[in-house]
């Protein structure tokens, strides 16, 4: 079960284990499930400057024309729900280089698109029972205020 910001939302039973993927930054982990959907053999591109009105199907339809393309994600942001960036998935690096080529600087909504190169690869790992449990407890301190 997945809560809205991609942690898992459930306790984990002692002795058990889960597959998630951890993720650092600014001196913090987290896990972030909704990265299992994506296969780590994908190429996968950053789509910047997007405006407000893409959604995941508009942006889906941008880049449908390549064949192997798999999926497309916008992030939006937690408070004003804005769309922010986005990423497109590619089975065939072919594609992948011809979509960064062909797309980049394209209209994609109301604006021009930044294409580059995502650089997080992701890397599902298991967790136990302790480590699940450092992690919820970091989550909770760490929790955004509104403002």
């Amino acid at each position: 079960m997945l809560d809205k910001k991609g942690g898992s939302g459930g306790k984990l039973a002692k002795g058990g284990k889960r597959t998630t993927v951890l993720r650092k930054g600014a001196g913090k982990v987290w896990e972030d499930q909704t990265l299992l959907d994506w296969d780590a053999s994908w190429s996968r591109l950053f789509v910047g400057d997007l405006s407000n009105d893409v959604s995941d199907d508009v942006l889906a339809n941008a880049f449908n024309k390549y064949p192997s393309f798999q999926k497309a994600k916008v992030i939006r942001d937690r408070l004003s729900q804005k769309a922010k960036f986005g990423f497109v998935a590619f089975s065939d690096p072919e594609d992948f280089l011809k979509a960064w080529k062909d797309m980049d600087g394209k209209y994609v909504g109301n604006r021009p698109v930044k294409l580059k190169r995502a650089d997080a690869a992701i890397r599902p790992v298991e967790i136990g029972h302790r480590k699940a449990r450092q992690l919820d407890k970091e989550r909770k301190n760490n929790k955004h205020k509104p403002y």
